[in-house]
This record gives C-alpha cells, structure tokens and sequence, in this order.
C-alpha cells in the first residue's frame, strides 16, 4: 500500500511512549472500507491460507487476543494491518517501500500470479502479532517467515512494546534487515527503502540495535551492494531505489516530516538549504527538537504541504508549484492506526478513517472483548451508521467547499481531540484503582463513551459541511423565488 509511517522511541514522546502511526493508503483510484475489531484467540485460524497468493502455513496453537483494522469487505484476504497484543506488543504493517534492479536480480521477489506461496502485506499481521511477546521478538519471528516462505513484494514493518521501536524491511524475496528506533529520536518512512547506515557486526552478532538474514554479508558481497565508500555500510545505497520518481512522490514526505520536527537543527528551504525536497539522503531519525504528542503525528499524517509552495489547497505562490509532491494526506488514505504502548498506563490504539486532512482520531482501550459498533461496521455501500462512512463522506464535502468547511473542521478535530483526551484522563484513573477482573468492563465503557461523543461531533460537522457544499454548487444563484 502507498503509505506514510512515523516512529517515536520512547525518550522522544511527550509521556514516555513508544509510538507508531502510519496512512494505509488505497492505490491510486481506489478506496478500501476498513473497521476496527478485536480478534480472540478461538477466532484465529490455525491453518492460514492466503488469498493473494495462496500461501499456507500451520500456525502455532496458541495465539494471542489482538486488536486489527482488517478489510471490512471480503474479497482479498484479511490486511489486519495495524494493531495490539494481549502482552502489549503493537506491529504496523505495512508501508511498502523500494529496491532496485540489482537486489531484484539477486534474490527476486516471488510472483504472486503464479499462486505457488509468498507472504506478502495481506497476511504479515495476522502471522505474527498473535505470538509475539516483544518487539524484538516480533522482527524475528517475521523474518524467519521471510526466509522460509519468500515474499512477493517489498515492505517496512514496525513492532513495539513499552521499550523499543524496531523497523524491519525486507530486501529482495527472502531476505530483510531490521534496525532499533532510539530511544531519543523518531523515524520517517515515506514508501521508499528508509534505514540509512547500518551496523552489519552488530546485526550479525550481539543484535544489540541491528538484525538482518544470516546470511546478510555473502548476500551483499555476492552482488556487489555496498556502494559506501568511506562512512560504513549504508543500507539505503545499496538496496534502496535512486529514481526520478522518488523526488516526487517519497522524499517529499520526509523532508516535509523532518522539517516540521526539527525546523532550526538543518535549512530547509531555499537555494542553500542542507536537505530539499528532492534530496536522496534525508536522514532516516532524527532527534527532535521538542517532545512529539499525538497531535503532532496527527498534524503530520494529515498535511498536504501547509506553509511551502507545494500545498494543493493554497491561494498564494507560483500555481504551477502546487500539488507538484504527492501529499502525505491524500484523497485515498483508508485509515490512519496511531499505536500508543504508554509506561505507565494501559495500551491505546488511536483510529481514524478517511483523508487525515478532514477526520478526527479516536483513542481505542485495547483490552477489550468487543468494540463500539460505530468503529466495527462497516460494509460496501455507504452508510451514516459506520464511522468510515461518515469520514469518507465528510472529506469529500469539506473539500469540494474548503475556503468555507476548513473551520468547521478545525473546530470538529480540536473538540473531539480534546474530548478523547478528557475521557481517556478520566478512565485511566478508574483504571488504576480497577479492581481485579473488572479492567475489560472499565475499558469498553470508555470505548463506548468515546465512540457515543465521536458519533454525535461526527453528525454535527456533516451537516454542517453538505451545506457549506451545497451552497457553493456551480448552479447556485444568489437571488431567492420570494
């Protein structure tokens, strides 16, 4: 999928969390109804069969309950996607990224056509979360699948528990790498091959913050990879893509990101700035200059360029430079998933369905045996009942009536914002004086709470923007029939 992905160690987040959220993004022209759900552990298959290309692999027998945001319309497999464990562990999968010919001529990807196996984006989540008790854990367990069953297409995959943030990326068919987010710093990944330098010695030895294929070091000797030639093996030279394309539609996104977090660390704009847009080394985590909160990576999934000449929706600067990049909030995001693994507090995965630029985000307790029916329906054909629905349909209208509708969403996601942030406040207290048992109870009452608040907000705004849109229709006329 063409999506955006950010990660927070846990020394960079305003409360001490380790944070992922990524856009999963349709494919141009296209749009996926999604929902969130919670999957039990009776509820998992034991033999996984792929729809894509018709992989099958035993699973282990004895899976762990998870929160996912799979398909909500059969047909293509399940793209649970994004979601938390019953020990806590999150996986976000998958932003899918770049290669080049000679990795491709090397160890190609599998061709799913043909039927015969592979692993691909459909089935990673549903694969791994359920049976993995770490972040650590799960770059192991994912990788040693890649190996034995090969992959298809190129992905990023993120896992974290209360700890670490790891990234792993698969190169090739059956090989991938994987490097520890620091604890002090973030990530940007923008659908292209990200993790800049590597440590080979530590990924093949004490895997302190790096881990690759075993056989990452003949793989690269053998087809002549590293292209370094004095500041260590960097990854991304030698199994990234160098394209024309990629100043257009990946770098972009990461230098708008790493602009927005460290506006005075580096110049950005101008003729003498140390990174462009069209920059091919941005570097792949930063330490930020402030703490990052959940509005932030909010911010930053939703924009479209705000403040540069490339935003779409501005009315000042050159015409012929807007929308020249590909937006990081675009028409075709399904959902955006902001997974939350807090210190000292119960894990929170933050949903929201639709173009980030006009939703809102909700906070989900994902300790949960069932969740509100507002964010778990959803079907093919649109409908006022489901939260997807509702957002798709409040994008749609607040675009086509922007310079009228861009406060009343303004007004819509600080309110609502603001109100999940009161009620998560007041539930993790509840929470914390909880007596044994009564936990999952207290949680789905939030949720429920939550989704009744984000309902109504949600309704409100919509009538409010089909009138903004209506009346800024091309057959309007100002002159009424009395």
């Amino acid at each position: 999928m063409p999506c955006t992905t950010i990660l927070v160690g846990k020394k960079a987040s305003y409360d001490g969390s380790t944070m992922m959220a990524r856009n999963d993004d349709s494919g141009a022209g296209g749009y996926t109804p999604k929902k969130f759900t919670v999957v039990k552990p009776k509820e998992q298959p034991g033999k996984y069969k792929s729809v894509i290309s018709n992989a099958k692999i035993d699973l282990p027998d004895d899976p762990m309950q998870y929160t996912c945001v799979p398909n909500a319309v059969e047909g293509e497999g399940i793209w649970a996607a994004s979601g938390i464990n019953a020990a806590g562990v999150a996986m976000t999968a998958t932003e899918t990224i770049t290669s080049n010919e000679r990795v491709q001529g090397l160890d190609p990807c599998l061709d799913a056509s043909l039927k015969k196996g592979g692993i691909g984006e459909e089935d990673l989540v549903v694969l791994t979360l359920p049976y993995i008790k770490s972040a650590r854990e799960g770059v192991v367990r994912l990788g040693s699948l890649l190996e034995k069953y090969g992959t298809y297409e190129m992905n990023g995959i993120g896992f974290a528990d209360k700890d670490e943030v790891w990234w792993l990326e698969t190169i090739g068919g059956h090989h991938w790498i994987a490097r520890r987010v620091p604890d002090e710093a973030y990530v940007v990944m923008p659908n292209q091959m990200g993790i800049d330098m590597f440590d080979l010695d530590d990924a093949l030895g004490a895997q302190k913050e790096h881990m690759c294929s075993s056989d990452m070091r003949e793989f690269i000797e053998k087809g002549h990879l590293d292209l370094s030639i004095s500041e260590g093996f960097n990854a991304r030279y030698a199994f990234g893509s160098h394209e024309d394309a990629d100043h257009v539609y990946n770098t972009p996104r990461a230098w708008y990101m790493e602009r927005y977090l460290n506006p005075h660390t580096y110049y950005w704009d101008g003729p003498t700035a140390d990174y462009r847009p069209d920059s091919n080394d941005i570097p792949w985590s930063l330490i930020p200059e402030k703490k990052i909160t959940e509005e932030d990576i909010k911010y930053l999934l939703s924009s479209h360029f705000q403040g540069t000449p490339y935003d779409p929706y501005a009315s000042y600067g050159d015409p012929s430079m807007r929308g020249a990049f590909r937006s990081i909030g675009v028409n075709r995001t399904d959902f955006m998933s902001l997974l939350q693994i807090r210190p000292d507090a119960p894990a929170i995965q933050w949903v929201a369905f639709g173009s980030n630029v006009f939703n809102v985000m909700v906070p989900m307790y994902v300790n949960i045996n069932e969740v509100p029916k507002f964010l778990g329906t959803c079907d093919a054909d649109v409908s006022t009942d489901s939260f997807y629905w509702n957002s798709r349909l409040i994008g749609a209208l607040a675009n086509a009536s922007y310079k009228t509708s861009l406060n009343l969403i303004e007004r819509y996601q600080l309110k609502v914002h603001g109100k999940c942030h009161e009620i998560i406040n007041r539930y993790d207290e509840e929470l914390k004086n909880a007596k044994a048992g009564a936990a999952v109870k207290i949680s789905e009452k939030a949720n429920n709470e939550t989704a009744k608040m984000v309902q109504e907000e949600t309704r409100k705004v919509l009538n409010q923007v089909l009138k903004e849109a209506s009346n800024v229709m091309k057959n309007s006329y100002a002159r009424s029939d009395a």
